[in-house]
């Protein structure tokens, strides 16, 4: 919908190329292995990497949470970045800025605040 509300119809079929949504299906197996994994990881609400030390935890069910996490905030990056690229590039020459729909121009600022407090946010859910 998007392509097409920026004037470039030869864009409207999605294409999975990006190596952002690639990393999504990889987190999502790690985060559901890491629930079989012994007795999974319960650390309650934060996966602080000292809790999984042999002390805390003898099983690599809190490591593979921890890289999860990270690759979801990897794939949350890219595919901002993607986005905001594809914004810069996708339009005709006669489509300029002020042309574009309002929810296109919500999603490059969602995009932009998504890049600015991404690592804010993922130091959170870490730490």
């Amino acid at each position: 919908l998007i392509p097409l509300m920026m004037g470039a119809v030869d864009l409207i079929f999605p294409r999975l190329n990006n190596m952002s949504y690639w990393f999504l299906f990889f987190s999502l197996g790690l985060f559901l292995l890491s629930m079989h994994v012994e007795g999974g990881v319960g650390t309650g609400w934060t996966v602080y990497p000292p809790l999984s030390s042999f002390d805390a935890h003898s099983t690599p069910a809190v490591d593979m949470a921890a890289l999860s996490l990270h690759l979801a905030g990897a794939s949350s990056i890219g595919g901002s970045l993607n986005y905001i690229t594809s914004m810069k590039n996708m339009p005709v020459k006669e489509m300029r800025g002020e042309r574009l729909m309002l929810f296109v121009w919500s999603l490059a600022v969602t995009s932009v605040l998504l890049l600015v407090s991404l690592p804010v946010l993922g130091g959170g859910i870490t730490m």
